[in-house]
């Protein structure tokens, strides 16, 4: 399993708007992608801004290339981001997941 984080911060006040964008758009489109297994929204407070850490968890890291594209270290954005004045990672990292363990 393979384990795919984004980050972005925007003002705390844009952040409940934004993570509702986030469910209809990254989420929506990874869910709907062979290969996805499921997938985290994160948050802490910063102040005056919120960061919004993504996880999402894959079969593999093909996979993550029918969703992301053949370089999946960029990171996927949308056209509404700008609306949330979101300062968003450029890029994604991805990690091999060794150990999944649920309570």
């Amino acid at each position: 399993m393979i384990a795919r984080e984004w980050k972005a911060t925007c003002p705390k006040h844009y952040e409940t708007g934004f993570i509702e964008y986030l469910y209809k758009t990254g989420i929506k489109d990874t869910s709907a992608t062979d290969g996805f297994l499921g997938a985290q929204i994160l948050n802490r407070d910063l102040g005056d801004d919120a960061e919004i850490t993504l996880l999402t968890y894959w079969k593999s890291l093909e996979c993550i290339k029918a969703f992301a594209g053949e370089n999946i270290s960029v990171a996927r954005l949308y056209p509404e981001d700008e609306k949330y004045k979101l300062l968003p990672d450029r890029h994604a990292n991805h990690y091999k997941v060794h150990e999944n363990m649920w309570l």
